[in-house]
């Protein structure tokens, strides 16, 4: 199928969609209390899903490319992903504190405005760079691109909820922390519009960039959505096997895909 501009723009558009749902849980308090629980089940899938979309989508496709355009080395892309895991890892662990799913709501105060902020300057690097990824993904093609997108928008919800609780937690209202998790889902739609004005013009570009975007996406299932399941799941073996229902549901979705535009 072919793609085309109006697609990538949904995409982006509703990545970001996805971080402001999840801010909106914590509005009615029912509904809070209700899906609190089925958020660690989502967190699993998704982590799941993109660790599946990158090793078994992502770097074949690039591997591929390279090796189609008589480049037999394939050192460059690797380092990029290492060095996209890397500088996320540096970021968390130096500008945005880490923090359990939904645990910061239970006290107000808990945590300061100036804490809160500038876990929000971390995570607008991530979430900006899944605006990136989709773009670069959806340069390749538009199944990888509509594979990422899902990848991504499969944690955004617990993301934005995260976000939110962090406001709550520091003292703020909810106006204010559903205001956030806008921000944040308009630099997911943010990385999509400069990587398109900066990247459609060059065929490269997404074999290149598309490998540290990875990078980042790989820490954030496997260094981050990976333990918080564990702190979550504790001994609950159906916790961890969402994590293969995520796997399982990547490689569904990409046996559909071929059976049915790819015949």
């Amino acid at each position: 199928m072919k793609a085309n501009l109006m697609d990538l723009l949904a995409l982006g558009f509703l990545a970001g969609i996805g971080n402001i749902l999840g801010g909106l849980i914590l509005f009615p308090s029912e509904l809070y209390k209700k899906l609190k629980s089925l958020l660690g089940y989502l967190l699993a899938f998704g982590a799941g899903f993109m660790i599946a979309v990158i090793f078994a989508e992502i770097l074949p496709k690039i591997i591929r490319i390279r090796y189609e355009q008589g480049d037999r080395e394939f050192f460059l892309p690797m380092i990029l992903l290492l060095s996209g895991y890397l500088l996320t890892h540096l970021l968390e662990h130096t500008i945005a504190p880490h923090f359990h799913l939904g645990e910061e709501i239970s006290e107000k105060g808990l945590i300061s405005v100036t804490t809160a902020y500038t876990a929000v300057a971390g995570i607008a690097v991530h979430t900006f760079f899944d605006g990136v990824s989709i773009a670069a993904a959806y340069m390749l093609d538009y199944k990888t691109g509509v594979i990422v997108f899902l990848a991504i928008f499969l944690h955004k919800i617990p993301e934005g909820f995260t976000v939110a609780s962090m406001f709550l937690a520091s003292g703020k209202s909810y106006k204010h922390a559903l205001k956030v998790t806008f921000f944040i889902g308009f630099t997911t739609f943010l990385g999509t519009l400069i990587f398109l004005a900066l990247g459609k013009y060059s065929s490269l570009s997404s074999v290149y960039i598309l490998p540290f975007a990875s990078g980042i996406t790989l820490y954030v299932a496997a260094s981050d959505l990976i333990p918080e399941i564990n702190h979550h799941g504790g001994r609950r073996p159906i916790v961890s096997l969402s994590v293969l229902g995520g796997v399982v549901l990547f490689f569904g979705f990409h046996l559909t895909y071929h059976l049915i535009f790819e015949k």
